[in-house]
């Protein structure tokens, strides 16, 4: 068996650095993200969060500013393309890739368990697939792994700059995506939980990274606190219990089988049923559970009451990664798998997952599969930019964040852009202001737009008819038009 560490606890002598072919997959993916990244239109959100990149700032509506302080760089890296979007988010990828290998091997596995670690974290559909997009999960999911290298280094070593390090990584995960708060709680019940955890709570290095990490904070509670608790509202509001519905117990449990490789956990699950768990184990994985526990355990809770959206576990998956590599060691050094040899379960896991991605992209139509979001943005932007010319409109106006991001990005358009509510998205951001005084063409998805709702805000609505996007009317994604004037209330100010 490949053993966790020595009965004595002390490491074994493994040679040093990062296994070949864990460096090697994290290479191909850096090249094949790359190449996506710069050939691929944004998302929506990626788009939106650009559109923040170009007013820096400690906050903004929806998350913590690092996403945006991150596209601002690749930005001026290498220019306003998607490329550019993308390029910070798609590095981190790489470095928690092997991240994954340091954290295993801190927390005391052995190099093949730690090898399996990093390999299976990249076997999983959710950072495979999801790794060279420009979101919050990006750094809060780096970061987050950062403060736990470094709190276990800090703990082995006894160190206070690796305490202060950690203290770093933490504060700015916070700034990264709220979820990090969870780590504070884990942190101290996997410090209570272990001899050497309870040791270093009587040194000064914990307090010295708890203050680190809520200085860092502290930034974006003040800009939370100069614009009325925008983010606070919105993100914290979601705690609040208005129904129980159960179902989204098994929406989350689903989601999570098929994001995190249905072989994976189909082989954890195996070895905890065959009771096939290596001995010391449980010492490994304490700090991985604990740390990640109390942010699974608010996930859970939620899904009794509304919808988890399948990404927002991401942070916790690295952790994840090496407690499945961790659990299955015993399993997998028995028959089958022993006489298959150590890389049959890796081509078993990375198979799943493009068997998931193969899947995802067929299982639908072309018209709508998962790339149609990202399509036919150019050739929509240049066909609302005629309709706006023929129906003598000043500014173009939309119903959603995602749309207004995205034609804001389109060279095609020349006119302003205005989203016609949720006015508080656009503080401090730099669009263009439109001329209220002279009509615009507003234009959505038809489940979002309507006459009846215009007519709350303009005197003046005519139906324009659709728009399409994509490959043609029966292929693309129409969209409903109309010229609107003369508005009854302050649309810039209010919203409609």
């Amino acid at each position: 068996m490949s053993a966790l560490r020595s009965p004595s606890g002390d490491p074994v002598r493994e040679p040093r650095g990062v296994p070949p072919l864990l460096l090697g997959l994290t290479l191909t993916l850096l090249a094949a993200r790359l190449i996506l990244a710069a050939n691929l239109h944004l998302t929506e959100d990626e788009a939106y969060y650009r559109l923040w990149s170009m007013a820096p700032a400690f906050g903004y509506y929806d998350h913590p500013p690092m996403i945006a302080w991150w596209i601002a760089i690749g930005r001026r890296l290498v220019g306003d393309c998607p490329l550019g979007v993308r390029l910070i988010p798609i590095f981190g990828s790489a470095a928690t890739s092997l991240l994954v290998f340091a954290l295993a091997s801190l927390a005391g596995a052995s190099r093949v368990i730690a090898e399996r670690a990093g390999l299976w974290f990249n076997a999983m559909p959710l950072p495979l697939a999801g790794g060279f997009l420009a979101v919050p999960d990006a750094p809060a999911g780096l970061f987050w792994i950062l403060a736990l290298v470094f709190a276990l280094r800090a703990v082995r070593d006894g160190s206070w700059p690796w305490w202060a390090a950690a203290g770093v990584a933490a504060g700015l995960a916070t700034l990264s995506k709220y979820s990090a708060i969870f780590l504070a709680p884990g942190t101290v019940i996997w410090l209570c939980l272990t001899a050497e955890g309870r040791r270093a709570f009587r040194t000064p290095g914990p307090w010295l990274a708890a203050l680190i990490a809520i200085g860092l904070f502290s930034f974006n509670v003040a800009w939370n606190a100069e614009h009325h608790w925008l983010t606070f509202q919105k993100q914290f509001g979601r705690v609040a219990v208005h129904r129980l519905a159960p179902r989204y117990v098994l929406e989350l449990v689903a989601a999570q089988i098929g994001l995190l490789n249905p072989a994976i956990v189909a082989l954890t699950l195996g070895a905890l049923a065959a009771r096939r768990v290596a001995q010391g184990a449980g010492r490994v994985i304490t700090p991985l559970v604990a740390t990640s526990a109390p942010f699974g355990a608010y996930l859970l809770v939620h899904s009794l009451h509304d919808r988890v959206e399948a990404h927002w576990p991401a942070p916790i998956y690295p952790a994840l990664a090496v407690v499945a590599a961790v659990i299955t060691d015993g399993l997998l050094q028995r028959p089958p798998w022993r006489r298959l040899g150590p890389p049959a379960p890796h081509v078993v896991a990375i198979a799943a997952a493009c068997t998931a991605a193969v899947m995802a992209v067929m299982s639908v139509g072309p018209a709508s599969n998962m790339f149609a979001p990202i399509r036919g943005w150019g050739g929509f932007a240049a066909e609302i930019e005629r309709t706006r010319q023929s129906a003598g409109a000043a500014w173009v106006g939309t119903m959603s964040y995602g749309l207004t991001a995205q034609l804001a990005g389109e060279t095609g358009l020349h006119a302003p852009i205005l989203q016609i509510h949720e006015r508080e998205r656009y503080a401090g951001l730099t669009l263009a202001r439109p001329d209220m005084e002279r009509g615009g063409l507003v234009v959505d998805l038809p489940r979002r737009l309507n006459s009846l709702q215009l007519d709350h805000c303009f005197y003046d609505v005519r139906d324009l008819g659709v728009i399409v996007r994509g490959a043609g009317p029966e292929a693309g994604t129409p969209y409903a038009a109309f010229r609107v004037a003369r508005p009854r209330r302050d649309i810039l100010r209010d919203g409609c």
